[in-house]
C-alpha cells in the first residue's frame, strides 16, 4: 500500500495557488516547532468572498499538498464557508493522510483561518472612529513641538501654551483657537463656545 494518495502526490508535485499577493487583503502565518513547518497564506476579498488564495509553505510533501488542496477548497467561497474548512475536510479531500502528517492538514486550515481573521481585524480597525484606532498617538504629545501634554478633558503643551481639542468628525488634535481642524476641516466645538460668549 502506497504511503500517499495519487492526490496527495499530484498536489505535492503539482501544487495549485503557490506564490504570494503582495497586495493581500490578509495573511496568515502558522507554524509547527516540532517538524518545522511553515505555512503563509495571502488572501484576496470581494464581496465577501475569496477571490484569490496563495500560498507559501516551507516544509515536506504533504504540508504542501496540504496548503495546495486548502487554497483550491477556499477559492471563491464566502468568508464564513472558508472558515468552515476543516483538517478533517482536508485530509479527506486528499484521500487520507498517514497518521504521523495529521497535524499539516491543521495547520493549512489554521493558515487559512488566520488570513480570514487578519482581514476582519483590519476592517474593524477601519470602521472604528479615527480618534479610537489603536495605536494613534494623538492626544500624548503636542503636534507643534512634540512635549507631553498635560491637562485632563483640554489637553494643554506646556511648552507652546497651547489648549487643544479633539475634532469630533476627525478626532485629531487641533489647537482650541482654531475654528475648524486643520486635519479634516470640520467645525470645532471650542470655536463655537468662543463665538458664543462674544
Amino acid at each position: 500500500m502506497a504511503l500517499y494518495s495519487d492526490t496527495v502526490m499530484d498536489h505535492f508535485m503539482n501544487p495549485r495557488n503557490v506564490g504570494e499577493i503582495p497586495d493581500a487583503d490578509g495573511v496568515g502565518e502558522v507554524g509547527n516547532p516540532v517538524c518545522g513547518d511553515m505555512m503563509t497564506f495571502y488572501i484576496k476579498v470581494k464581496n465577501d468572498r475569496l477571490e484569490d488564495v496563495k500560498f507559501k509553505t516551507f516544509g515536506c510533501g504533504a504540508a504542501i499538498a496540504v496548503s495546495s488542496m486548502v487554497s483550491e477548497m477556499a477559492k471563491g467561497r464566502s468568508l464564513d464557508e472558508a472558515m468552515k474548512i476543516t483538517n478533517e475536510s482536508v485530509a479527506e479531500q486528499l484521500g487520507g493522510l498517514p497518521k504521523n502528517k495529521l497535524h499539516c492538514s491543521n495547520l493549512g486550515a489554521d493558515a487559512l483561518h488566520a488570513a480570514i481573521e487578519h482581514f476582519r481585524d483590519k476592517k474593524k480597525a477601519e470602521a472604528a472612529p479615527a480618534g479610537a484606532r489603536a495605536g494613534e498617538p494623538e492626544g500624548k504629545t503636542c503636534p507643534f513641538c512634540d512635549a507631553a501634554l498635560g491637562g485632563g478633558t483640554a489637553p494643554i503643551c506646556r511648552s507652546c501654551q497651547v489648549t487643544f481639542e479633539n475634532c469630533p468628525e476627525c478626532g485629531k488634535l487641533a489647537s482650541s483657537k482654531d475654528t475648524s481642524c486643520p486635519h479634516c476641516g470640520a467645525k470645532l466645538e471650542a470655536a463655537d463656545k468662543a463665538q458664543g460668549a462674544r
